[in-house]
């Protein structure tokens, strides 16, 4: 090998080792990424926890009530424009709500915010499902959320099934197998059946 060849090997060796270093980079962040949706907690609503009573205005001032909630499935979601994970979240929850039918209804509520802060949200993002402004808290307490995003699966007969903390894909197929059984098993002694069985 000659002196030539000796220095344009030299110099190569750099840019090939840049080279892997970034598809290595690449490949990881994919392998994360595929795992992002995964850091989540569903566990089974307490069978002795009363599921509280939904009767309030959202940001549009439509009405909304147990009463008018009977017979759908509804996505509870708490979050806030500060959370990172809720701000990943909240775009699959508006597909979800986009393709949702008559029979499911995602309702959210914005916790510890100015009404005006969600709402400028709401526009700049150009999401359109109801917001519920929870600006001292009181939604959360009521329904033991502390950390967001959380979000409460209610089925058609108006009881809590599941509690899920942590961010999910809402548009992708594992959660909705979540709303499907939660349609299709909703009565008081299958959510109390259900709660010993694995969380996910």
């Amino acid at each position: 090998m000659n002196a030539r060849a000796v220095i344009v090997q030299a110099k190569a060796q750099p840019v090939l080792g840049l080279f892997l270093g970034v598809c290595l980079a690449v490949l990881l962040s994919s392998l994360v990424a595929s795992n992002a949706w995964a850091q989540f907690d569903k566990t089974a609503w307490p069978a002795n926890v009363v599921t509280p009573k939904i009767e309030t205005l959202d940001l549009q001032g439509k009405a909304w009530n147990t009463t008018e909630l009977a017979g759908k499935v509804v996505v509870l979601n708490f979050w806030a424009t500060w959370c990172a994970p809720c701000k990943d979240e909240l775009p699959t929850l508006q597909t979800l709500h986009d393709i949702s039918d008559s029979q499911t209804v995602v309702l959210t509520i914005n916790v510890r915010e100015p009404a005006a802060r969600a709402a400028r949200y709401m526009q700049s993002t150009g999401m359109t499902f109801p917001v519920i402004s929870d600006a001292k808290g009181e939604w959360a307490k009521r329904w033991g959320v502390t950390v967001y995003p959380t979000t409460i699966l209610i089925s058609p007969n108006g009881q809590a099934r599941w509690r899920i903390v942590g961010d999910v894909d809402w548009s992708g197929a594992q959660a909705n197998a979540w709303l499907a059984d939660v349609r299709q098993n909703g009565s008081p002694s299958n959510a109390t059946s259900k709660a010993a069985s694995p969380k996910r």
